[in-house]
């Protein structure tokens, strides 16, 4: 079946996460504005000093993560491919300050092997919105909406998430894809990362949605 783009309000979203509502994100918004984000690729900070003293920061940390400590950094830029999918001990809030497109997939489908790129599903965040991917969701970095437009995303994870990986002792084969702190990375065969050493798990088409947008 080939991929179109679905809305986060769809039921079809529900297998991936919620829409977040009820905090106080104005803040938020107009301090992502104010991030940086590229023409010609995509950036990524996992930790901003300038979202995290927004009252979403509160809202986030006390309510949503139950008073565990958090982050809220950005992904910016612009975007058109999968290249890779991650996932994480934890759930994930992305708050859309321009609509972007997610590209998610099920971590219960990549566990005994390589995940098919077919399965993948598309979705619009609409500028504005808060969604929360659950645990079990492949995700990585957010596609434009519209042909070279950027994409502002505020990024909130626990706090430590996607620093220096640690040194472990490779146990078995979920700990090999393992890229950085709470941060476990699977590889289409032709993104950059694979050539940086991240496990190659993603099998099929690299999607590109530009002919979508």
């Amino acid at each position: 079946m080939a991929l179109k783009i679905q809305h986060v309000t769809d039921p079809a979203f529900s297998v991936y996460g919620r829409v977040v509502d009820g905090y106080d994100m104005e803040g938020l918004l107009e301090a992502l504005k104010k991030t940086p984000a590229s023409l010609t690729g995509v950036d990524y900070v996992p930790g901003d000093a300038s979202l995290e003293a927004t009252p979403a920061m509160e809202d986030f940390r006390q309510n949503c993560y139950g008073g565990m400590p958090i982050q809220i950094g950005y992904c910016n830029g612009v975007n058109t491919r999968l290249n890779c999918l991650e996932y994480h001990r934890d759930s994930e809030i992305d708050v859309a300050g321009e609509d972007c497109i997610l590209l998610l997939a099920r971590q219960q489908d990549c566990m005994q092997g390589d995940l098919d790129t077919a399965k993948v599903e598309a979705f619009l965040c609409p500028k504005g919105t808060a969604v929360e991917l659950y645990a079990t969701t492949l995700h990585y970095a957010p596609c434009s909406a519209k042909s070279g437009a950027t994409f502002r995303v505020a990024i909130i994870l626990p706090k430590g998430t996607n620093y220096e990986k640690p040194e472990i002792t490779v146990k078995n084969a979920d700990d090999a894809r393992l890229f950085a702190a709470n941060k476990w990375l699977i590889a289409h065969k032709d993104a950059p990362e694979a050539k940086n050493g991240a496990v190659i798990g993603l099998v099929g088409e690299n999607i590109d949605i530009a002919d979508l947008i």
